[in-house]
Formats: C-alpha cells, sequence, structure tokens
C-alpha cells in the first residue's frame, strides 16, 4: 500500500497537497471539489488587512456628513471592519461543515494592529490553523533591516497571544540574514514556513503609460528558490515547511518532498489546468513511490536535503560560472 499522507503543523493530512490561498478557495463549490481530488487541506482565500482599512474608508466616503459626528465615525468604522471579518467567519464555519479535511484561515497583513484580536475568533469559527501572510518590502530606506525583521515578530507574537491553534508565516525571502531569521521565528513559536509569498509583479505598458500587473501566475522555473531554501532548513527547524511558487506537476511535488517538504501549496497549475491537475499529481508521486519502492513519504522525505545530501555543496553555490563546470 502506497500511504501518500503527511503531518504539517500538527495536523494529519491525507495528502501532501494544500491548495494555497487565492480565488479558487473562496468557495464553498471550489473547496468541496478540491477535497474530492484529493487535496489535503485548503488555505482560505486571504482576509486583507488593507481590505478592512478599505471597506472603512469606503463607507465613510459616501456619506461625507459623518465627519461631522465623531461618534458616527467610530460607528461606522466599528461596522465596516465586522461586516468583513463576519463574511470570513462565515466561510469558515461552512468550509467545516461542508468538508473534512483541514482549513487553514489566511490573513494579509503588515502590521500587528488591532486587527489581531480578531485571531480568537477565527479560531472559535473553526479554522485549524492560521496562515499570516506578511509582506514587508524593505523598500523605505529610512526603515532599517532591523525595524523591518522585527515586525515578523512583533505580528507572530501578537497573534500567538490569541490563539492555541497553530500558526505558519507565509513569507518572502527579503532578508539579509535568512537563516538566522527562520531560526529565530522558529524559536518564537511559528509552528510552519511557508516559502515564498509572491509579491505583485509591476509592468510597464509603453502605449498606455500605466503600471499593470505581470505574471500573475508563477512558472516552472521559480521552483528553483523554495528548493533551495527548504533543501538547506529541512532537518535543522523545528516548524513544518511547505513548498510554493513554481510547482506545477507531480515532478515539482516530488522535488519538493526529497528536499524535505512537509507540503506544497499549489494555485497557479490549478488556474492553467483545472481542479483535475490535483489528482495527477498525486497519482504521478504514488506511481514514482512505487518504482522506487517508497511505501511512505516517511521514507524518503528530505533525503536530498542539505543536511542528507551525498552533496551538500550543491546547495550553496552560487555563482553563476559554477553551472558550466558542473556539480560533482
Amino acid at each position: 500500500m502506497i500511504n501518500i499522507s503527511t503531518n504539517y503543523m500538527g495536523l494529519e493530512l491525507k495528502s501532501p497537497i494544500i491548495i494555497g490561498s487565492s480565488g479558487l478557495t473562496g468557495s464553498i463549490e471550489n473547496i468541496k471539489e478540491y477535497e474530492t481530488m484529493g487535496a489535503g487541506a485548503i488555505v482560505l482565500k486571504s482576509l486583507f488587512e488593507e481590505q478592512l482599512l478599505h471597506e472603512i474608508h469606503h463607507t465613510l466616503r459616501q456619506d461625507e456628513s459623518v465627519n461631522q459626528y465623531p461618534e458616527a465615525l467610530d460607528y461606522i468604522a466599528n461596522y465596516s471592519k465586522e461586516n468583513a471579518i463576519g463574511n470570513y467567519l462565515d466561510l469558515i464555519g461552512k468550509c467545516k461543515a461542508s468538508v473534512g479535511i483541514p482549513i487553514i484561515a489566511s490573513i494579509n497583513c503588515f502590521s500587528a494592529d488591532e486587527w489581531t484580536s480578531y485571531a480568537s475568533r477565527i479560531e472559535k469559527a473553526g479554522a485549524d490553523a492560521i496562515e499570516l501572510n506578511v509582506f514587508v518590502l524593505p523598500s523605505d530606506p529610512m526603515r532599517s533591516s532591523e525595524r523591518n525583521e522585527k515586525m515578523y515578530f512583533t505580528i507572530l507574537d501578537a497573534v500567538l497571544k490569541e490563539v492555541s491553534i497553530p500558526v505558519s508565516l507565509k513569507i518572502s525571502n527579503y532578508f539579509s540574514g535568512f537563516a538566522e531569521i527562520a531560526r529565530k521565528l522558529d524559536w518564537a513559536g511559528v509552528k510552519g514556513l511557508v516559502l515564498f509569498n509572491r509579491f505583485f509583479s509591476p509592468d510597464v505598458d509603453i502605449n498606455t503609460l500605466k503600471i499593470i500587473p505581470s505574471h500573475v501566475f508563477s512558472e516552472p522555473g521559480e521552483i528553483a528558490l523554495p528548493l533551495r531554501w527548504i533543501g538547506l532548513f529541512s532537518g535543522t527547524l523545528n516548524c513544518s515547511l511547505a513548498g510554493t511558487t513554481g510547482i506545477h506537476d507531480g515532478k515539482d511535488l516530488i522535488k519538493m518532498l526529497l528536499v524535505g517538504a512537509d507540503a506544497v501549496e499549489i494555485v497557479s497549475t490549478i488556474y492553467k489546468n483545472g481542479s483535475g491537475q490535483i489528482s495527477l499529481m498525486l497519482e504521478e508521486l504514488k506511481i514514482w513511490m512505487k518504482e522506487k519502492g517508497f511505501s511512505s513519504i516517511a521514507d524518503f522525505r528530505g533525503l536530498m536535503s542539505f543536511k542528507e545530501a551525498g552533496n551538500p555543496a550543491a546547495y550553496e553555490r552560487v555563482q553563476f560560472m559554477k553551472h558550466f563546470a558542473g556539480i560533482e
């Protein structure tokens, strides 16, 4: 028997494929379908900190007269936030009533503002875990790297004080000392690191002279970055590791597990190929495991990590010329 179950942040998943946070996971119908196709867990469409602020500003713009009444401003601000969080809590409840796989709430955030108090309500609504997608782009020359990095710990600490369910961080690699930061986040109590989130990529339309989005979906080649860092971290951290970005087929899934990922999060390949891609990836995994004589993911997970690989130097070679010399 081939066993493709895995443990992610203490959650038992029937398969290592997690459907990442996106427009795909804001629909109960979609989530049911993904479970049927074999997904091990779902990360719900994100609740954005920016969204909460936008709801307030949008409501206030509808009636500028409220600016004359301070008590009305407070009422509208609270109503707008409650409406946004209420809809999200309702989505969690409906998901838990409809499917049997873990439901992970997702919050996109850039501060440890009062929104962190909502984390306990998310837990009470039935979420099995929370994924914090923290985006601090180090683009402000007036903000030191220490100040940027501190924000991750401040947000994590604020949320951990509110909940007992596992909390993961979906982060970028924009750190001067990423290995040290990962270790400190591990010590701080994060249960999972999701590597890596994808920022909005700007492009320029030379005809309209406008900034437009570019590269909305990931490409297979983008797997190289999370592959390297998960391979480096595997076996050195207590928290779970999930790979995301550039994972499009069964081979990519196998590679991620080999370097030490506990699970992967996929989105772009479903947008491109449909929900059937989940079962295709899992079938490719099972066939490969059977050919190699592995009966469970535990038999080979991390086999090609920095810690276990026969040539760990392959993970730390960064000069392009080394490519032509080969890795021996």
